[in-house]
């Protein structure tokens, strides 16, 4: 968050928290002093930045639906539509609020086809310049989102150079243009300097109120994991069964294929942490520990907030983890105790 702060003063731009990666409102009252609202995805996301978090709230959904538009334009103070279909047909009911528009500059720094915006075919935001010019009286700004897991600063820079150049003539008519996310800003040794004068020459060369969306750099290594083992066996490496599941609980480390963090790993013991589910592929990764593990033993799985919790389910009944909070006097306050009932009423 301090980090976040001084971007802020350095740069002029703004920061919303993105609620797709991070919606644990039980923290919002202490990242509300750091940021300046909250960018959404959907009806329910708006509502929750808007009721829990206040400020500015942007809303953005890659279609909207005709019954749900009015009660999203009520909860919001921007909204962003994906595409020109979507922005006429819609313009006149959100007429009361700034509107804008997702544009998409064809490059992205996303090493997965999954999450990268601008794959072939990509249906996130408008791509034609000349489509875009007529329906400019409709709109006063523009989201761009096109970063990925990007901690490159050069790389940033290079492609903000890329959409300068192709939507320059759009970019000297708006009022505010937000980057999107993805940027790893937040990161150790990340040139935050360099980074601030670059989105301030940005903004002061179009003349815009610059707004970045952080998501996971808003909350990286702020949360953990905590399980505990179950069982351990041996089947040519040594396995432990912890009480969680990769996919009920870390469900992105499943869809990218990606290993949990867990530090240190370093000692002499290797054991593949194991979920408890019936999916042969629940599997946290491998690690190395000072001590073999035994039933009952701790692990702090490392980086567990970004893309984790807003993604959580039910799958097996696996028990779902309680949530939370540790203050910083290092006092730790539960808020959220998970039983039956709630796994029931989320079936039925």
């Amino acid at each position: 968050m301090e980090t976040i702060a001084t971007l802020r003063e350095l740069s002029g731009a703004k920061a919303l928290l993105a609620l797709k990666c991070f919606a644990t409102w039980g923290v919002f009252d202490f990242m509300r002093d750091y940021m300046d609202g909250t960018t959404s995805s959907s009806l329910n996301e708006v509502r929750l930045g808007h009721e829990r978090f206040g400020k500015e709230t942007h809303a953005y959904s890659v279609a909207y639906a005709d019954y749900e538009i009015d009660e999203v334009i009520s909860h919001a103070d921007k909204i962003i539509f994906n595409s020109i279909g979507q922005l006429t047909r819609f313009a006149d009911r959100a007429s009361g609020i700034t509107r804008g528009l997702r544009l998409n500059p064809g490059v992205s720094s996303s090493s997965f086809d999954l999450a990268d915006p601008a794959r072939p075919f990509s249906r996130l935001g408008e791509w034609d310049l000349a489509k875009v010019e007529p329906v400019m009286d409709l709109v006063s700004g523009f989201m761009i989102h096109n970063n990925c897991e990007n901690g490159d600063f050069e790389l940033f820079d290079r492609m903000l150079g890329q959409i300068e150049e192709k939507f320059g003539p759009l970019l000297r008519r708006a009022e505010w243009v937000s980057l999107g996310g993805g940027i790893h800003f937040t990161g150790e040794d990340y040139p935050l300097e360099k980074f601030a004068e670059r989105l301030k020459r940005f903004g002061g060369e179009y003349q815009v109120q610059v707004y970045l969306e952080p998501g996971e750099a808003s909350i990286t290594k702020s949360t953990t994991l905590e399980v505990s083992v179950l069982d351990t066996l041996y089947n040519g490496k040594n396995l432990a069964i912890v009480d969680s599941s990769v996919e009920a609980h870390m469900l992105d480390l499943l869809i990218y294929r990606e290993s949990a963090k867990l530090l240190p790993s370093d000692g002499p013991h290797r054991f593949m942490i194991c979920g408890k589910s019936c999916l042969a592929g629940d599997i946290f990764g491998e690690f190395n520990f000072d001590q073999e593990l035994k039933v009952g033993d701790r692990i702090s799985i490392q980086d567990a907030a970004g893309y984790t919790m807003v993604k959580k389910n039910w799958f097996n009944g696996v028990q779902m983890p309680s949530i939370a909070i540790r203050e910083l006097d290092g006092s730790i306050r539960t808020v959220r105790e998970f039983d039956y009932a709630d796994y029931e009423q989320s079936l039925s």
